[in-house]
């Protein structure tokens, strides 16, 4: 009976056992008021909005960015022409990293993984033609994010609009933790995180200045669980940083949003966004006394989960983002991107990128799911995931909190170790078919049914234009002026000056990405995990 019974037993990827059936009895005492509140009421459990995707659908951001800033330009006009509603720009691993395109180091990935950016002259290519004053950005950036962003209301300044809308992810402690952009130590990147609040919330104050990033700890292999307690630890960390600046909650706090990823279990996955609303606004609230109501508020972006996505009978991933995408409506979401399906294998297309975009298009207009807010509110299933994902999430951010911290937890590898050990149970039960891969593990063809596909490819002279580019930059610009700006950023980091005014007056001499990055490099050392 008990073999049977195991057999039988079944439970997330975070460990929360499901069971057969849910009634009333699993919801006794349930308080409406307390748990749940009506869409745009505290605790925010069914939306941050009153009415939700009923007054103006979720935004359809779809992340691009590949090769020059001009090629990128061009694919972000043809989303924008086939309905796409805000943007979304993926930078190359030397922009991500702070180093130019002639750099040594940036060999073999100029323009690869995103669109390489160097210099205000890129910038101004990127977003040519594009009315900055109409389209909301999203600049996924973290180790350079100041940088990107200066450049961009550079840019916006020189079409006549000075308070640009858009958000940078800026989220510097999940690098430490799971992706591995970071550049300076913790210390000096989260002094660079903390100017860049206080310099929006005086120069900016329509910017989103941080984008506190769920995704990537889970693409790294977290649990549902895991991405909530880890994104919500990371969070309190950064405001917690941004009191010791001296700056007040609810000067910054307002302009905090999230990034999280949309994953296969759908239910989970819509419980998961519900807890952390309801996580998000006690820990303002109650933990750091916020007043104004959107420092309470979580706001979240989403994106489809990439690690999901197979090379074997690649058209399959479709279907896995439209569930994904699914989820990420259900839950409340307020931007969205879905994976185009062919991204196991390459960037996409504009054929899969129009694809993409399309799924969203049919949730918003043919499927019913902008009528009513939260429409599986008071599912005894759901409401019982969403209390489970919240629980067993509160648990983790109390032994974070126990040890000191995020930056603490991070420095003593706790919260890498957690992932890698769900993320090999996880290839564990791929491995041994106890979780099922449609085309991978089960219900393959024998490699018969993958039929040829056009796939993007990046040109490989790219890397050769760009460094032209900056020669002839170089030759062209007042180094003079440059060398000026850059001494007095240098001078300032080594005090305690807000690091982004000399930031912009150096980038406004067009000194480059990379020579802004090496003189804080000067003064702040590099980062390297022992």
């Amino acid at each position: 009976m008990d073999t049977e019974k195991r057999q039988d037993e079944r439970r997330t990827e975070s460990g929360i056992e499901v069971k057969p059936l849910y009634k009333p009895e699993d919801l006794e005492g349930f308080d409406y008021p307390e748990r749940l509140g009506d869409p745009g009421e505290y605790p925010y459990t069914r939306g941050p909005y009153p009415s939700m995707y009923r007054g103006r659908p979720w935004t359809m951001r779809q992340y691009a960015g590949f090769g020059t800033a001009r090629e990128t330009n061009a694919r972000f006009k043809y989303l924008i022409d086939n309905g796409q509603t805000g943007l979304s720009v993926a930078f190359d691993l030397p922009t991500q990293m702070g180093r130019d395109s002639d750099h040594e180091l940036a060999l073999g990935e100029v323009g690869k993984v995103g669109v390489a950016i160097d210099s205000l002259l890129d910038m101004r290519d990127l977003f040519e033609g594009i009315p900055l004053r109409e389209v909301s950005t999203s600049m996924t950036i973290n180790a350079t994010a100041s940088i990107l962003l200066l450049l961009y209301s550079l840019v916006a300044e020189k079409q006549g609009v000075e308070n640009v809308m858009g958000t940078t992810q800026n989220d510097i402690l999940k690098e430490y933790l799971a992706r591995g952009t970071y550049i300076y130590p913790p210390g000096p990147s989260m002094r660079i995180t903390t100017d860049m609040f206080a310099y929006c919330a005086a120069e900016l104050p329509r910017w989103n200045t941080i984008s506190i990033s769920g995704y990537h700890i889970r693409e790294a292999g977290s649990t549902a669980v895991q991405e909530l307690a880890f994104t919500l630890s990371n969070a309190i960390a950064y405001v917690e940083a941004a009191l010791d600046a001296g700056l007040e909650v609810d000067e910054f706090a307002p302009r905090l949003s999230f990034f999280f990823n949309a994953h296969n279990d759908l239910f989970q996955e819509v419980a998961k966004y519900r807890a952390a609303r309801r996580m998000w606004a006690k820990i303002m609230r109650d933990r750091f006394g916020a007043s104004d109501e959107r420092s309470i508020k979580l706001r979240f972006h989403t994106q489809t989960a990439g690690s999901s996505l197979t090379a074997q009978q690649a058209e399959n991933n479709i279907v896995r983002t439209t569930v994904q995408a699914l989820s990420a409506v259900l839950g409340g979401t307020q931007s969205l991107h879905t994976n185009a399906f062919d991204e196991a294998l390459a960037l996409p297309t504009e054929h899969s990128a129009r694809i993409a975009l399309r799924t969203q298009q049919i949730l918003a207009s043919e499927g019913g799911l902008t009528d009513t807010a939260d429409p599986l509110a008071g599912s005894y299933y759901v409401e019982s995931l969403t209390d489970a994902l919240e629980e067993a999430s509160w648990a983790y951010i109390r032994r974070i909190d126990e040890m000191g911290g995020s930056v603490k937890a991070i420095e003593e590898r706790f919260m890498q170790r957690e992932i890698e050990d769900a993320a090999y149970r996880y290839q564990r039960e791929v491995e041994n078919e106890e979780r099922v891969i449609v085309g991978v593990n089960r219900y393959t063809s024998g490699g018969t049914d993958d039929p040829d596909m056009e796939l993007h490819t990046v040109d490989e002279t790219i890397r050769e234009r760009q460094k032209e580019r900056l020669a002839e930059l170089k030759e062209s610009r007042d180094n003079a002026a440059v060398e000026k700006a850059l001494a007095r950023l240098k001078d300032a980091a080594e005090g305690t000056e807000n690091l982004l005014y000399p930031m912009k007056e150096a980038l406004a001499e067009l000194a480059t990405l990379g020579e802004v990055s090496d003189t804080l490099r000067g003064v702040f050392g590099e980062y390297r995990p022992s």
